[in-house]
Parts: C-alpha cells; structure tokens; sequence
C-alpha cells in the first residue's frame, strides 16, 4: 500500500478522498487554488500546496504544476476523485512517466471511453446495444439535416469527449439542429478543449441506470449493483439512489452482465461506472462509461457496506479485489441528494457568494454527509457549483427517504442560493415517490415544480416581525445609555414623538416587492401584508432564533442578517429576503433591472450582434460561461442594441450591463393582444 498519495483536486470529493487515505494511514498531499486558500480539504490532509490563480486551466487542471508537487513532497500516487483531469488520458501518461501511479485505469482506457464515438463502436463489437447516432462534427449542415432525418427527432447533441452533462442539447425539430450544434460545440471546447459533437436519437420516458465495476489487475472483475440516476436537471444528476426501484429482475441481471461484460472487453482496472438508457418497454442502451469515481458512488457504499475509494486504492497498488461477487451483498435502500449553488427559480442559474451560516446536521449510521465547505467560504463563479451531498439508508426506500428529508430539513446554510427546497419537493413528489420518475420528469414538470415558490405571505410575516424585533432591539441598545432615566428616549419603546407607531418595511423576493406594516399593542404584534393581518403573541428573540405563537401554533424560526439580506429557516425551508431601501424599490419599480444585466459572475465567450444592431425579441445577444455552464442571454424585446459593453473573452460581475438597449415601442395591436 501507499504511503504518502496527493489527491488532485478539491471541494467534497478532495475531503472524502482525504479521510479515507488517513483511516488506511496513508499521508495526504493538498493541492488548491488561491481561491481555496482556505478551504476544508486544504486543512484536513498533511500537506497543501498553491497551484496557481482560481481559473481552472491555471491551477486545477495545470498537469504540470501537479506532477510537480506530487515530486516535491514524494507522494507515490496521485488520485484525480472525478471532474477536472479525471479522465484526461494525458494526465494519466504524465503520471506514470514521473514515476507516479494514477488512481485509475490506463490512459488508453481512459482514451477510448473518453471519445463517445469510439466507446460506443467498442460496446457494438462487445454485443452490448448501443443508441442509433454518429458523429458530426466533420459533416456538413447538409450532411446533418440527412443524419438526422434519418434518426427521427427527437434527438440529442452530445460531446464527443467529457460527461457531467456539459455540452449537451436536447432538439426536438429541424428547425433547432444549427443553433443546437453551436451551442453545444461551445460548451464543449469550453469545459474538455474540444468542440467534436456526437448525434443521438433521444429515448424519451427513459430512465439513467448505471452500474458500478471494479475490476483489479489480476483480471477479476465484478459489480457492486446499479444506481438510478433519472431525476436529472440540464441533463445532470441530482437525485440518486440504490438500488433501483421498480426494475424487473430480468432487466437488472441483463444491466449486470453487460457491464461486467463492458469492463473485461477493454481490459479496464479500478472502478468504473457503466452508464445505461432503460426505455419504458424494459430495453437498455449503452450510454457511457466513466473511468473514474462517481459523485453518488455513496449510495453504493451504503447499501455494500464497501468504501470505494479503500478499494480504489488498493487495485492502483497491485492488490486483488477484496471480495468475489457472490461474497457482495445489497443491504437496505440508499438515496442521495446534491445540494448545489444555483436559483432553481433562475433557471437553475449558479450561486456565488460567502457562506454567512451553516448548520448541518450530525451525520449517524443512516444519514451520511459528504461536505467540503464551511463557514466563511467564498464560493465562486470558477468551479462546479455543488456545495455539499446527503445520503441516507434504510431497511427499504421509503424509511430511506424519511431520514433524508429529515436531514433536509435540519440543514441550514446562508450566504447564498442553493437548491434544497427544490429537492425537497421532487422527494415529497408523487411522481418521485411511486418511483415513476425520467430523466425527463424535471423539464416537464418545471413550471409546476416551481409554482410553490411564489412568496409564502405567513412566511413574509415573520420576516417584517423579525425585522421589526430586531429594529426594536437596535433602538433599544442605541438608547440605553441615555443618562436620563425620566427621558421618554430611555424607554426603548420605539416611541418618537409626531410619528405613528407604525414599523414600515419593503422585502423583496425574486421579482416580488411587499409592503409590510407592524404594530404593536398590549395584547401582541400585527403584521400586515395585501390587507391580510397576522397577529403574534408570547414573542421571544434569543439571538437569531425567534418564538411566537400564532393563533395558538407555537412558532420557532432561526433567521440570518447579512446586511440588507435576510434568511429564514422555518418549517424545513430556507427562505430569502431583501430588505429593500427607498433607492431599491423606485429601481425595481421602475425595470431598472432589465435582462442584459449579467446573472452571475463569469466571462463573455460569444458575441452575436454589432453596435447599432436591431433585434427581434428572443433573439441571441451575447453569450457568458460560468461554473462550466452557458448562459444566452436574449433580447428582452423588439429594439436596437445601441452598443455592447464588452468584448470576447472580458470578465463580468454579477448586475453588470452587458449591453446598452433600446426597445421599440408596442403597436396598438401589439398592446391590444396583451391587454
């Protein structure tokens, strides 16, 4: 076994990786960027060192700079956890020429499955059914409208090289084929340095199953069971469990075999995911396999009983597999969440900011937490943008994800936006629940999904009682060391003389604005909200917790200030408000905040229009990336684009005008359709 080893990345896998080196007492080497000076992974292994500035290109995937320190400080191995260079086949050479050993399969495995074309042609010769598609990106437009015409739509645009569901878009008509190719091929070369592109037909009512393999140097090769993975969003995971429910015992032994099968055709060692499309009539398609650890390998750890990264690294040092196949055993059910920074209600678009608070809950037997944040972390536009995972396990799945939601609804983190109300209601779904769930479920259920996040007005009643409370708190503090006992300032009741005891405040909510009233009388508070009154007794503020009472329901919510931002955590949801200054309300009022602001932090990789450009309403402006992603941003209406702000390639903050614009006028008939 090894005896030092630098793991060459980051975030919540880094930790992971980190903390079962150090059970086995192998040493650990952290490698960060200047923007992860002070992150959890960098402080729990032995050793860290800087690679370089927070762009990725320039720290986490500098091969150089890696191999480099792994020499320096005599690690013996080099283990990529998954994302960045994972599955660069060039790391993975660079590695063993240095004398290294690369926690994985062999760069020209990595190769081969790397390139979706070449994977697919090598699972067609081992027997294993393959998607109908090809490769398009040395045809011609004409050569493409044919492919695809004889495929039938839908179809999907995939990259040739990479996975985590970049470079991929869905067509549903021939209409959409030429933008959908340009599209996907820029996300491409942005995230894998290559624009090539693969056509499939999309198999709709699908469902995602994969299964995990290990296979050592010896030539001994198992499975550890499948994972659903079809609760996905911009064609990424987020919900994951083990084993899949529902599936006919048939279907999951054929899924089995042909993944063991996929792995001893290609010589492959180490884990390995082999992913797989099970359509609604019980046929599955090969989809791809991914050399490398899976973000919700935990689910099957869960239900084994194994850790995979303890095996990861005993098949890198030339041992056997631990255990034969017959001697692995599926215990229990096991469901997994990723929370990530991102606005559900923005289209899912990336959150960045500094975590203000965080409360998570303890970890026991049934509810495991892989995390690689804490307090005060910056969390920017540079890196993928989950944040942190919860997995639980149970007897079955439905006492699984009882312990899940409970562990939920107990997390509390603040200083940002993340997606855990949404996961919350994807698991209370029925859909979900009856385990009738597709890859496609999220899109077509979003605009439903999405609805319960409409301002809650009881919930925007407590926050005006908690601003008004911690107002009165401020005051009070402000006027107890006026020397005066007798002076009416010494009072600390908010009383100010020619003015009506009434707190006013605005709290804004994504594009909501509420005007909010309090007053207090001897019998409790008021707070009213659209001509609806709440009423609050028994009121105590301890800090940032707050207890009331409410038409006889006892009421507890802990809440966060940062500065004019206000989070609550209450009934298992986390809510967040703006306190809105007379300056921000007239600039909301009046659509000061138009749509070519930039949404995030990140960089303009495309620009389509010219100064002095007229544009038709949904037409493409520009082009950002961040947090691996693509963001079009459109013209809000019929106009001209008077000037654009920025070149290709320039950085932009978050609000940033992107571009000057000016809107035409509606016509009568125009205002007379929207009347």
């Amino acid at each position: 076994m090894f005896n030092k080893i630098l793991v060459a990345n980051r975030g919540e896998i880094a930790c992971r990786i980190i903390r079962t080196a150090s059970k086995l007492g192998i040493a650990t080497v952290a490698v960060y960027s200047e923007a992860d000076r002070n992150s959890l992974h960098t402080r729990l292994a032995d050793e860290a060192f800087c690679l370089g500035p927070p762009p990725a290109v320039q720290s986490y995937l500098n091969i150089g700079a890696i191999i480099e320190v792994a020499i320096k400080s005599d690690a013996e191995a080099i283990h990529p956890g998954y994302g960045f260079l994972s599955e660069n086949p060039e790391f993975a050479r660079r590695c063993v020429d240095a004398g290294l050993v690369f926690v994985g399969p062999p760069a020209d495995v990595i190769e081969a499955m790397g390139i979706k074309s070449r994977a697919k042609e090598l699972m067609e010769r081992a027997g294993i059914p393959v998607i109908p598609g090809g490769y398009i990106s040395a045809m011609s437009k004409s050569e493409r409208s044919q492919l695809a015409e004889s495929i039938g739509y839908p179809l999907l645009i995939k990259a040739d090289l990479g996975g985590g569901g970049k470079g991929i878009r869905l067509v549903t008509g021939a209409q959409d084929l030429e933008e959908a190719v340009a599209a996907a091929g820029r996300e491409a070369a942005s995230a894998f340095g290559d624009a090539s592109l693969l056509l499939e037909k999309h198999v709709t009512n699908a469902r995602h199953i994969e299964v995990q393999v290990f296979r050592d140097s010896h030539g001994n090769c198992l499975h550890l069971f499948e994972r659903d993975c079809s609760m996905q969003r911009r064609h990424q995971k987020i919900v994951e469990e083990a084993p899949a429910p529902g599936l006919e015992a048939k279907v999951r032994d054929g899924l089995h075999q042909a993944a063991v099968k996929a792995a001893d055709s290609i010589g492959y060692l180490g884990a390995g995911t082999v992913e797989f499309l099970v359509s609604n009539d019980d046929h599955f398609f090969f989809l791809e396999i991914n050399t490398r650890l899976q973000v919700e390998h935990p689910v099957t750890e869960m239900i084994t009983g194994l850790d995979l990264v303890e095996w990861q690294l005993l098949v890198a040092a030339g041992e056997p597999l631990p255990l034969r196949q017959q001697e692995v055993q599926c215990n229990g059910h096991a469901v997994e969440v990723r929370i990530y920074a991102e606005d559900p209600e923005r289209n899912f678009m990336p959150s960045s900011g500094r975590i203000r608070y965080l409360d998570e809950p303890s970890p026991t037997g049934s509810l495991r937490i892989d995390s690689g944040i804490t307090i005060d972390n910056l969390i920017t536009p540079n890196y993928d943008p989950i944040l942190v995972k919860l997995i639980s396990h149970g007897p079955n799945r439905d006492e699984a994800l009882k312990t899940l939601v409970a562990g939920m609804r107990s997390y509390r983190l603040a200083g940002l936006t993340t997606n855990l109300n949404f996961l919350q209601r994807l698991l209370a779904s029925e859909t979900f629940k009856a385990a009738q769930h597709t890859t496609r479920t999220i899109d077509n259920d979003l605009e439903q999904s999405l609805a319960i996040d409409s301002v809650n007005l009881e919930t925007a009643a407590l926050a005006g009682l908690y601003s008004f409370l911690e107002n009165r708190e401020i005051l009070r503090s402000a006027v107890s060391s006026t020397p005066d006992p007798f002076s009416p300032w010494s009072g600390g009741s908010c009383f100010r003389l020619n003015h009506e005891n009434i707190f006013h405040c605005r709290l804004g909510r994504g594009e909501e604005i509420l005007e909010i009233e309090v007053t207090e009388d001897p019998l409790g508070i008021q707070v009213k909200i659209e001509d609806t009154i709440f009423c609050f007794t028994d009121l105590m503020l301890s800090g940032q917790v707050l207890q009331c009472r409410q038409d006889g329901r006892n009421r507890t919510l802990h809440c966060h200030r940062d500065g004019h931002h206000l989070t609550l955590f209450i009934d298992g949801r986390t809510e967040i408000f703006a306190t809105l200054t007379e300056n921000d309300w007239i600039s909301a009022l009046s659509g000061a905040a138009d749509s070519l602001r930039a949404p995030i932090p990140g960089n303009i990789t495309e620009i389509f229009v010219a100064d002095e450009t007229e544009v038709k309403k949904g037409e493409p402006i520009l082009v950002m990336e961040a947090m691996k992603m693509e963001y079009v941003i459109r013209a809000p209406a019929d106009g001209r684009v008077v000037a654009v702000l920025f070149a290709k390639g320039d950085s932009v903050q978050e609000r940033q005008r992107l571009a000057q614009f000016e809107a035409y006028a509606e016509t009568e008939e125009e205002s007379d359709e929207s009347s």
